[in-house]
């Protein structure tokens, strides 16, 4: 029941987000969300070193949503923890660039970026890797993995704050 709730609320959000609903507009300290982040996960998995890195002399505020940036940095914190190896570092840096260097956008950003050492993905994985119910492990079942929207959710977010989601991957 608990995890039905949890797909139903998902799919719920996906489709207010894909109905372009507003989000809240307010200034969020988004170095606070990434500390308070990288404690929950710390908590969570002790044994594994888990560090925050911040670009010095910047103030990373930004005007969004905050319990859906919280969810934003909840789920690719609990996607790095999920699908790395124990004891796998996880690193969570936060700066402030331009929206898209990969499209020379010069629009004034702040990043965060969640960086696990677990074995990656192929190029395949990758490209597919922010759609709905895909899951790189066809092989995972309901108790060693997810519906496969927490990507797809963090991506539909970060788009509706006017963001860029992103993947960065070794190859296998």
């Amino acid at each position: 029941a608990t995890r039905m709730t949890t797909l139903v609320e998902d799919l719920l959000l996906l489709a207010r987000l894909d109905q372009q609903r507003p989000l809240a507009h307010q200034p969020i300290d988004l170095l606070s969300l990434a500390a308070d982040a990288v404690h929950d996960a710390r908590m969570l998995a002790p044994s594994r070193a888990i560090d925050l890195s911040v670009q010095s002399g910047a103030a990373f505020l930004v005007i969004g949503d905050e319990p859906r940036l919280r969810q934003v940095i909840g789920n690719l914190m609990s996607n790095a923890l999920t699908h790395t190896p124990d004891g796998t570092p996880i690193e969570v840096s936060i700066g402030s660039g331009t929206l898209d260097p990969r499209t020379g956008d010069p629009t004034p950003a702040v990043f965060l970026d969640v960086t696990d050492h677990g074995p990656g993905m192929t190029a395949e994985q990758a490209h597919r890797v922010f759609e709905r119910f895909y899951r790189a492990d066809q092989a995972r079942t309901s108790t060693t993995g997810g519906s496969g929207l927490g990507l797809a959710i963090v991506n539909a977010l970060v788009t509706a704050h006017g963001g860029v989601a992103s993947v960065r991957t070794a190859p296998e």
